[in-house]
């Protein structure tokens, strides 16, 4: 799948221009997605030498983008008739999203397992019930 990531907000903490601190596994989770062949996009409102910042920050920690605020990387504006900064992905993770930015275990399970959101939040509510419950007491007949 081809995913385009948003920077601020989403990778790390919105703190811009500055870096904010890295939201927890966010840089695992995009190494083990580009491992398993997933074409990240770094999809930012960033430009310039902030955005030259948030990559170098991001290669430092072993993440190299397929392309960064383009399709692919040979795109470039002047050569492009029909350029447009809306990037075309299969998956867009934003903190932007309607109902939030879910934790980065969660995000790697729905793309991992091709589930929604509502499914993976279900489940763990089942499970987590499931935990709390005292177990059945046993008869006096059953071993």
């Amino acid at each position: 799948m081809t995913i385009a990531v948003d920077f601020d907000g989403t990778i790390v903490e919105d703190r811009y221009p500055e870096i904010g601190s890295e939201k927890p596994f966010a840089t695992e989770t995009l190494r083990m997605l580009i491992q398993e062949r997933h074409k990240i996009i770094l999809w930012s409102v960033r430009e310039g030498e902030c955005l030259d910042e948030a990559v170098q920050w991001c290669k430092e920690r072993g993440i190299e983008f397929y392309a960064v605020n383009k399709d692919y990387p040979e795109e470039k504006v002047e050569f492009n008739n029909h350029f447009s900064r809306k990037i075309k992905a299969d998956i867009f993770i934003d903190d932007r999203n309607i109902g939030g930015l879910p934790d980065w275990g969660t995000i790697y399970r729905m793309l991992k397992e091709n589930r929604s959101l509502r499914d993976v939040i279900k489940e763990t509510l089942t499970m987590s019930i499931d935990s709390t419950q005292a177990p059945k007491k046993k008869h006096w007949w059953q071993h």
